[in-house]
């Protein structure tokens, strides 16, 4: 479990660190995955809850791709933090991943840095998601997960819905692995459910190590506009009906980006 999110979390973030990064990350992005970002202009000043289907696997892109565009749109000094997975935050990696705006992925974290008035980024189908077979690469599906909603209610703010394309083609994912995942017992020893079996560059066919190198795929993505859920739905919204109206949009948004892609990678 994530240790209570204190104000000095918050601010660890380091624009002039990451301004530093940002050269090399675009260099990666724009060349090797020739990302393309449309509607980033859409987010609204304050607070803001950008919630994104998450693809490639081990090495998913969608961070650092979101993370340009959004340097770009806004500039380094508004601040961007993405709630992620315990385990970018173990050893050395901690304070480099916080001095980017990372933090564990947590309700009260989130709602700390949205009540700081913070863009926030979260991917609710996590593992789950960026491990989906091939076969459902264009499918957003959060595995029942709801807790974004309540975080945006909570802290009042708007759902950015952001799909992504072509991330999933970095390699060839067979299947999430739970049988397998189930039985390592991973839930207790990494928290996930999941021994993904995947092929790929330069590997071939693996489970979960070593990752393969992701494939130079095109990856396109779209910012969505702002969800209001109270404006949308009325006071005291359910939040699985929010879910459903915000995962709709996304998946008619993504079934777009499929129908206008011409080739897998290629794009």
């Amino acid at each position: 479990m994530s240790a209570p999110v204190t104000r000095r979390d918050v601010e660890l973030r380091d624009p002039a660190y990451v301004a530093r990064l940002l050269p090399l990350l675009k260099l990666a992005m724009k060349g090797w995955f020739r990302s393309s970002v449309t509607g980033m202009e859409k987010v609204p000043d304050g607070g803001a809850l950008m919630v994104s289907n998450h693809s490639g696997g081990l090495l998913a892109m969608d961070v650092p791709i979101l993370a340009v565009a959004f340097a770009d749109e806004f500039g380094v000094e508004r601040p961007l933090h993405v709630l992620a997975h315990d385990m970018l935050f173990t050893g050395a990696a901690d304070p480099f991943f916080k001095r980017c705006g990372f933090l564990p992925a947590d309700r009260e974290h989130a709602h700390a840095v949205l009540s700081a008035g913070s863009v926030t980024m979260v991917f609710p189908g996590g593992d789950y998601d960026t491990f989906r077979p091939t076969r459902v690469a264009n499918r957003i599906d959060f595995a029942g997960r709801t807790g974004y909603v309540r975080t945006a209610l909570r802290a009042g703010v708007p759902i950015v819905p952001v799909v992504s394309i072509g991330g999933q083609e970095a390699q060839y994912f067979l299947t999430r692995g739970e049988i397998i995942g189930r039985a390592l017992h991973l839930e207790k020893l990494l928290r996930s459910r999941y021994f993904p079996i995947s092929f790929g560059f330069p590997f071939g066919l693996v489970g979960a190590f070593p990752p393969n190198l992701p494939l130079p795929t095109k990856i396109t993505t779209r910012v969505l506009d702002p969800i209001d859920p109270v404006a949308a739905l009325g006071p005291d919204p359910d939040p699985a009906e929010v879910d459903e109206l915000v995962r709709g949009r996304m998946q008619d948004a993504l079934d777009e980006l499929a129908r206008e892609r011409r080739f897998p990678v290629l794009g």
